[in-house]
């Protein structure tokens, strides 16, 4: 006779399990897509979100949406693993991937509401998967890159294709020469991003912001004597140090005691005289420009002026390391022993200038590293912030592009061709998996469903046209880019001939990643939470809507 099992936890451990808890985290996941449901496509709409600490951020970036949600549900933190996924690998896509994600949880919730198998479910997810990313492989047009015109054309269409939903859309053309410009300037074989610094300065027009080929950081704290030195140089050379320029370094690094008035005089001529060896040999060296990370004192200041050699003091650690790069050379921690032929960088200009209320330090033409700098400009700091994600997006996108040269139509085209094909490919199936890819084939319609909302357009006729045009592409007329075009009267047009292109590899990514997460909510069956997670009581209560949608009010703002 078979004993019963007995599970023995903790005293207020809270326990779900089956079909019931299955169904929960299904719906606490579609609670989470219809928050940024609405931030989709160029008619996309903006979330005003208040963090706890009454930080404002104003955003329809898929991943920072999601992370800035306070999820409470375990199972919907799966959504914002797979947005921060996907804007580490490709940087856009972040919304269209959750949105996926959601959509194939709902189109098989009535499967599990029936007693469907998960497992047979998942089987069906992973063979339709497999077949989306080979036929998007297929589908992908490939871009010759020995034709730079050509090719800084395609990187441009798919800059501008990642900003039509960003906030910055009104001067799209502005930025994606900023943009690519960027991208094409650093190393092609390394495309390290964070050679790209950007900088932001409130105040002025968003075509204020200015692009420089080199380095740039904020003028840092002076002391007296600054204005007296020069503010522009051709060809300087650059010293950057980590040595304190300053009497009271000496001061403070020792204890000295002394019996007459004549031991004193011998100690503080003593501290002058080492602080001016070490100016001495800065300025032996032949060094322009010294930059260092801790504070340059008047005195130096004044030494500095009196010698046509510029200063700057605690310099920020990412700046110092960005013109180490840029210009060559290497931080000294001393300044007893500089070869100027090994630890001094050099650039063509250096220059000093105003830009709106703040001054900045310009390094143009550094030989050292491809290395460049966006100063962006904007009436407010949230303004600015969106900004800045926005051109994050699109230098990550025009990076992929460089490294993968494959692009499809965006626009929902993409998505359109591959619910035909994995139509007709469920028709040859039978069983339960002919309907798992039928599932899966209905949800990839969820992209251009939502640009027609979003836009304004009856989705139920653009689907119409969409699947009557797609219906009717064989193999010898060649894959149909038709998506929606939501400057068009009708609703639809060639994405690929209006130049609505985005990087192959970002639909390749959203697809899988949306798979694997919708895959893994299925697999879940029981949730076994600790004691110490609940709620302590004669706390605050979450309120039963909030609850219901996983989502902390506070989190909310919107």
């Amino acid at each position: 006779m078979n004993q019963p099992q007995i599970i023995v936890l903790k005293e207020g451990t809270d326990t779900s399990q089956g079909r019931g808890q299955l169904l929960s985290n299904i719906n606490a996941c579609l609670a989470v897509v219809d928050t940024i449901r609405t931030t989709l496509g160029p008619r996309g709409m903006d979330k005003l979100i208040v963090d706890a600490r009454g930080n404002v951020t104003i955003s329809n970036d898929g991943a920072t949406i999601m992370k800035l949600l306070d999820i409470v549900q375990p199972a919907a933190k799966s959504l914002v693993d797979i947005a921060r996924a996907q804007d580490a690998e490709v940087g856009d896509g972040t919304t269209s991937v959750v949105l996926l994600a959601g959509e194939l949880l709902k189109e098989i919730k009535g499967y599990v509401d029936e007693g469907v198998s998960p497992h047979v479910i998942i089987k069906g997810f992973r063979k339709a998967c497999q077949l989306a990313v080979n036929f998007v492989k297929e589908l992908s047009v490939s871009v010759d890159q020995n034709d730079p015109a050509k090719f800084r054309d395609m990187l441009s269409k798919c800059a501008g294709t990642a900003m039509n939903s960003k906030l910055i859309y009104s001067q799209k053309d502005f930025f994606t020469k900023m943009v690519v410009d960027a991208v094409l300037h650093l190393d092609q074989e390394d495309l390290n991003e964070r050679l790209i610094g950007i900088k932001k300065v409130p105040g002025g027009a968003m075509q204020d912001s200015i692009y420089v080929e080199g380095v740039a950081f904020k003028k840092t704290f002076s002391y007296a004597g600054f204005e007296q030195q020069p503010k522009t140089f051709q060809s300087p050379k650059i010293l950057c140090l980590n040595v304190e320029l300053e009497l009271k370094a000496e001061r403070d690094n020792a204890e000295v005691r002394v019996q007459k008035v004549q031991e004193y005089q011998a100690i503080v001529d003593a501290e002058w005289t080492i602080i001016f060896q070490k100016l001495e040999a800065i300025v032996k060296s032949g060094a322009k420009v010294v930059l260092s990370k801790l504070p340059i004192g008047d005195l130096a200041t004044q030494y500095f002026a009196d010698r046509d050699i510029f200063c700057a003091g605690r310099v920020a650690a990412d700046d110092m390391d960005r013109v180490i790069q840029a210009v060559g050379g290497t931080v000294q921690s001393t300044c007893s022993d500089i070869d100027p032929a090994k630890h001094l960088g050099t650039c063509e200009v250096f220059e000093e200038r105003q830009i709106g209320g703040e001054r900045y330090n310009l390094f143009r033409g550094c030989p050292a590293a491809q290395t460049c700098t966006l100063i962006l400009r904007g009436g407010a700091e949230q303004f600015i912030a969106e900004v800045e994600r926005s051109l994050h997006d699109a230098i990550m996108i025009v990076r992929r592009t460089i490294r993968n040269r494959t692009v499809v139509a965006g626009g929902g085209a993409i998505e359109m061709a591959l619910s035909r094909y994995l139509r007709e490919y469920a028709r040859t199936i039978e069983g339960k998996q002919q309907l798992m890819v039928a599932a899966f084939a209905k949800a990839l319609e969820v992209i251009p469903r939502q640009l027609c909302d979003n836009a304004g357009l009856d989705a139920t006729e653009v689907l119409t046209k969409l699947r009557q045009r797609h219906a009717t592409v064989n193999d010898q007329s060649g894959p149909s880019w038709y998506g929606v075009d939501v400057n068009d009267a009708h609703g639809t047009g060639d994405m690929m001939a209006t130049f609505v292109w985005e990087p192959a590899l970002v639909k390749i990514n959203a697809i899988s990643s949306a798979t694997e997460a919708a895959c893994l909510i299925l697999s879940v069956d029981e949730t076994v939470r600790s004691p110490q997670s609940q709620q302590p009581q004669g706390g605050p209560a979450m309120p039963r809507g909030a609850a219901a949608r996983g989502l902390r009010a506070r989190g909310r703002g919107m």
